[in-house]
This record gives structure tokens, C-alpha cells and sequence, in this order.
């Protein structure tokens, strides 16, 4: 399987916790996702703003205009303390899912 196909399921959730401890450009929070996954997931432009709009209108994120690291202008997202309380029953809940599935592909 590959892991790109299950990657928009919880894309919300690696946002989220990739702003946990930083303000971010999305271009920081693609890399930030491909740097923690060794490389297995890659995030694309579209879906990345997708969701990053998406966080923004729940108000689990803010924005706002700076400059990033080479002097362009650049959005940067923080996390609220909606986010921050998503997150937590977000990761959560994905625990429970992810050790589900470990338990079917474990039985014999």
C-alpha cells in the first residue's frame, strides 16, 4: 500500500502536531512532516494548503504575514488552544486506531 494514498486521512492531525512548538510557513510544515517520517511522506502544495485553510476556519490555527527564512513573504500558522485540545483527541484517537490494525495484521 502506499503510504501517500493514506496520508490526506490525517493530514489535519501532522499539521496540527507540526505546529505544536513554532509558528510555521506551509512550505516549514511539509518539510517538518517529510523530515519526521524519514522521507515516507511527502506532502503536496495543494493538499497542504487545503487543510491549512481547513485548521484555519475551524479555529484551530491562526495566520499571519511574515517574512521567512530568505526574506519572502510568507504566511505563518500557529496553533490555538483549540488546535492544541484537537490535536490531543486527534492523536489519541489514532493510537487506538493504529494499534487496531497492528493487532489484525499481528494475529496468526
Amino acid at each position: 500500500m502506499d503510504p501517500q494514498n493514506l496520508l490526506y486521512g490525517t493530514l489535519d492531525v501532522l499539521a496540527l502536531k507540526a505546529l505544536t512548538r513554532e509558528s510555521m510557513h506551509g512550505y516549514a510544515v511539509a518539510s517538518w512532516i517529510h523530515e519526521r517520517t524519514s522521507g515516507v511522506l511527502t506532502v503536496d502544495d495543494a493538499g497542504l494548503y487545503k487543510a491549512l485553510h481547513r485548521l484555519e476556519r475551524a479555529g484551530d490555527i491562526t495566520s499571519e504575514w511574515g517574512l521567512s527564512e530568505n526574506n519572502r513573504r510568507a504566511k505563518y500558522y500557529r496553533l490555538t488552544t483549540a488546535g492544541r485540545q484537537r490535536l490531543q483527541r486527534e492523536a489519541s484517537a489514532w493510537r487506538r486506531y493504529a494499534a487496531a490494525v497492528f493487532l489484525v495484521l499481528e494475529t496468526g
